[in-house]
């Protein structure tokens, strides 16, 4: 009791030092980010949390460790449909496909929204081909928007997680480092589908509109 009473006597100490900005006491925690944990390297499966995992393209043969984790949700990042490896209808699917080198404020948007609303049925598994550039995008982004890293900590995630592929990164860290976070967080938070009143969606959004009146 003795020790935490004085620990927590230097602290208050600490935080009335001139100089010392008080957000220090807030970022401490930065340093003990837990990175996305491997679950199966075979195809690149790691854990972000524990209702959120990531991947490339699995395999048929890798349904059973899906199951095993109770993967609720299943969204796909890539091209090629996931109906053609699994059967499992207790497991929705959800195919959104991007591509890195010009995904948009509105694709990302779309997908932390399916990310969220898909965590509500339970854990969630997202993937594209190999589990680097897209998957590496939009874990990055939820890693920002929802859990509160910095860009330069979801980047050093995505480059320095082990999930290979760094030569592939550079339009994902592009993306990251550019977006507008605040016209992101609006946009997320009014329920836009795009940070542009001109993007492809908001205009049609608007014609369906007038065409409704």
């Amino acid at each position: 009791m003795k020790t935490l009473n004085l620990r927590a006597l230097l602290l208050a100490i600490f935080l009335c030092v001139p100089g010392v900005p008080a957000w220090s006491a807030m970022q401490s925690p930065a340093a003990d980010l837990q990175w996305a944990t491997p679950v199966d390297k075979s195809f690149n499966l790691y854990r972000m949390q524990p209702d959120l995992y990531r991947s490339a393209l699995p395999k048929a043969s890798q349904q059973g460790e899906l199951q095993r984790l109770k993967i609720a949700t299943v969204i796909n990042f890539y091209q090629r449909s996931d109906a053609e490896w699994l059967n499992d209808p207790n497991i929705r699917l959800i195919q959104q496909p991007l591509h890195a080198d010009r995904v948009d404020d509105a694709d990302v948007l779309q997908a932390l929204r399916s990310i969220r609303e898909a965590q509500a049925r339970g854990p969630v598994l997202i993937h594209c081909k190999h589990g680097q550039n897209r998957t590496g995008l939009i874990a990055a982004m939820y890693r920002i928007v929802y859990q509160g890293w910095s860009k330069q900590q979801a980047i050093a995630e995505m480059r320095g997680g082990g999930f290979g592929g760094q030569e592939r990164f550079e339009d994902a860290e592009r993306y990251v480092r550019e977006v507008d976070l605040t016209r992101f967080g609006q946009a997320l938070a009014s329920g836009a589908c795009s940070t542009s009143p001109w993007a492809y969606c908001a205009l049609r959004d608007k014609l369906l509109d007038a065409l409704n009146e």
